[in-house]
């Protein structure tokens, strides 16, 4: 079967359609967190948004490659969502299950490329697939740091980090204005664990 006529190829534009608004999403999400003084989260959903482009590029040169150099138009049929607004907190919830949504079409995808014969682009959908969920993760941790004031406070004493300058104070707590520079709390580095460090 070639490429083209197959429901991978439909698959393959559906996932870059979705990973273009998922980087549109994240960046208007990214916008608001930042205008509201929480520039380390705000650098966080950048950084995702960033490897959401890359998920899209990736899935751009699939559908170039091989038979099909130029692709003038490929119709396709694709529900987004349009939940997120300008409640902060709510809005990490929200890309938590976004990301999950996504995790699940390309488990769905995956199994449809491999079925038609498409390895290698069933093994790409597999690994994006796993970096959503991690994003996922990210996401609802994030979430839950917030929704119980824990961003800037933990149980234990932590290296807190002031980005702009440099400075580290260890506390369970973060400062509220840095020391040296005088930036906000909100630029101070987050605390995750380490399994979902970026």
């Amino acid at each position: 079967m070639k490429l083209k006529d197959s429901q991978t190829f439909i698959n393959l534009a559906r996932a870059f359609a979705a990973e273009c608004a998922a980087r549109g999403r994240y960046e208007f999400c990214e916008y608001g967190f930042r205008m509201n003084g929480y520039e380390a989260i705000a650098t966080l959903i950048d950084k995702i948004a960033y490897q959401e482009f890359n998920h899209a590029r990736m899935l751009y040169m699939k559908l170039q490659d091989g038979e099909m150099k130029r692709v003038d138009n490929i119709d396709i049929c694709l529900g987004l969502p349009f939940k997120e607004k300008w409640e902060l907190l709510e809005n990490l919830q929200l890309l938590g299950q976004d990301e999950i949504d996504e995790a699940k079409a390309y488990q769905e995808f995956e199994k449809t490329a491999r079925e038609e014969g498409f390895v290698e682009i069933a093994d790409l959908f597999a690994m994006i697939r796993e970096v959503e969920e991690r994003h996922s993760k990210v996401f609802q941790e994030l979430y839950r740091q917030m929704k119980d004031k824990k961003l800037y406070q933990k149980a234990k004493q932590v290296a807190w980090i002031c980005p702009s300058c440099g400075y580290v104070s260890y506390d369970k707590k973060a400062w509220q204005t840095c020391p040296l520079c005088q930036a906000k709390q909100g630029y101070c580095s987050l605390i995750l664990p380490e399994e979902l460090h970026f």
